[in-house]
């Protein structure tokens, strides 16, 4: 027994002593996650997402990833938190956000550079010689090299001033070759920075990324049925066109919202042998 002690010890001291358990608890403490005020998928995770953790939202386009994150945020601000979203390629739209419950008071926009994916910036953004966070530093890189370092270095600053308890970055149009080349160190990185901290980082886009040990990966799939060729499942009588069952809400296009939209959502972490399904309906911001 004194010998495991020892060896338990020494793994708190090395900051490994998370590989002791072989399973999450079923709830963890309020007070160490951050609840989405969702309640289906606050239930899937345990009440929240956790905090000091590296979590991401990934899915398809139309999946419902921009709203739950939205979410996240508006809930942190309306509990009095400030977060901060890291926004690569400049699309947050503050108008929509007030809509869906985000207090811009409390909300620190980190803006990237817009780029269009029809430009030629982003058609020959990659180049086979980038090194991420090295060579479009220190070197010529291309336009869309040179947005992602600089999204990722913000990324880094903002977590490290532990001022934020929740970050959003977001990578939903970052080419998934550029995803895939972005080193592991990226993410270790920025969980070192947060770590036995109250912040939560969530990584938004359309592919799997990272997330660190005890993080949470929430994989939407928007409203489909088999044999749809990914359209919505519910026609309206007398239409070859099937069309999802939704509500407009507010009477400007800067604010106009549509909610009814139903997702699934399936939430993994890196200790569960299965993953939790649960079925949202989601608001969409300028579904026009």
């Amino acid at each position: 027994m004194a010998g495991r002690a020892a060896v338990e010890a020494l793994l708190r001291d090395r900051k490994l002593d998370r590989t002791l358990t072989s399973i999450l608890p079923d709830r963890l403490g309020e007070d160490a996650v951050a609840p989405l005020d969702l309640d289906a998928l606050d239930r899937a995770l345990s009440g929240g997402v956790p905090r000091g953790q590296l979590s991401e939202v990934v899915g398809p386009s139309s999946s419902g990833r921009t709203s739950v994150a939205w979410a996240a945020l508006a809930a942190a601000t309306r509990r009095g938190e400030s977060v901060a979203l890291v926004d690569t390629f400049d699309r947050f739209d503050p108008p929509s956000a007030h809509a869906c419950g985000i207090d811009l008071s409390h909300l620190l926009w980190v803006r990237g550079q817009a780029i269009s994916k029809t430009s030629s910036n982003y058609a020959v953004a990659i180049d086979p010689a980038w090194l991420p966070g090295v060579r479009a530093v220190n070197g010529p890189g291309t336009f869309l090299e040179r947005v992602i370092d600089r999204a990722i270095k913000s990324l880094n600053l903002v977590v490290q001033s532990r001022v934020c308890t929740l970050v959003v970055i977001d990578l939903v149009d970052v080419p998934a070759n550029a995803l895939r080349r972005l080193p592991a160190s990226t993410w270790f990185r920025v969980e070192r920075a947060i770590e036995g901290s109250d912040t939560a980082v969530l990584i938004l886009a359309a592919m799997t990324v990272a997330r660190s040990a005890g993080g949470r990966s929430i994989e939407l799939t928007g409203n489909r049925e088999p044999g749809t060729g990914g359209r919505p499942n519910n026609p309206v009588p007398g239409s070859r066109v099937p069309v999802p069952d939704v509500i407009w809400k507010g009477d400007h296009d800067r604010t106009r919202r549509v909610s009814g939209v139903r997702v699934r959502a399936n939430v993994n972490a890196a200790r569960w042998s299965h993953a939790q399904s649960v079925d949202l309906e989601t608001v969409v911001v300028n579904a026009v």
